[in-house]
């Protein structure tokens, strides 16, 4: 996915039931996990591609959510359902990514990763593959909907 992160963190905190704060956990965590490529393109000087880094590796995140959810459960009751939203759009944001993105699932116990879909270099530059390529056709659908629920009612609490 290269531009339907955000939308889809959208739809799916206006999917989850009302509670404070759930519609911004989910657009933070839908696009969280790509703040990576601030390091990707200042730091690393994209030696290692961007879902290769902990901030794109399932595992670090359950463990996060195993550690954090029940803190959060006994210690902010009121902001539990946020915070599943937070760790549920991180969730959706990889499994986007895993359509035509290397996603580390098996992780510690394999480095193997593929794309459910691979997209071919038929363009000059790669971006110009994917933006070609069939699979914007989910992208687009992703926005339509998103742009759909956005106009048809309020933002819940």
């Amino acid at each position: 996915m290269i531009t339907a992160h955000l939308p889809a963190g959208y739809i799916l905190g206006r999917l989850l039931p009302p509670a404070p704060y759930v519609l911004p956990a989910a657009l933070i965590g839908s696009v969280l996990p790509d703040l990576d490529m601030l390091y990707f393109y200042l730091i690393d000087d994209r030696q290692t591609h961007h879902h290769h880094y902990w901030t794109h590796v399932p595992a670090t995140w359950a463990v996060l959510a195993v550690l954090i959810l029940p803190l959060v459960r006994v210690f902010a009751r009121r902001l539990f359902p946020a915070a599943v939203a937070f760790f549920a759009a991180i969730l959706l944001h990889l499994c986007l990514d895993s359509i035509v993105g290397d996603i580390l699932w098996l992780w510690p116990f394999s480095d193997e990763a593929s794309p459910l879909i691979t997209v071919p270099a038929t363009r000059s530059h790669w971006l110009l593959s994917f933006l070609t390529h069939w699979t914007m056709a989910l992208e687009a659908v992703i926005w339509v909907v998103a742009i759909a629920l956005f106009l048809r009612r309020p933002v819940p609490a």
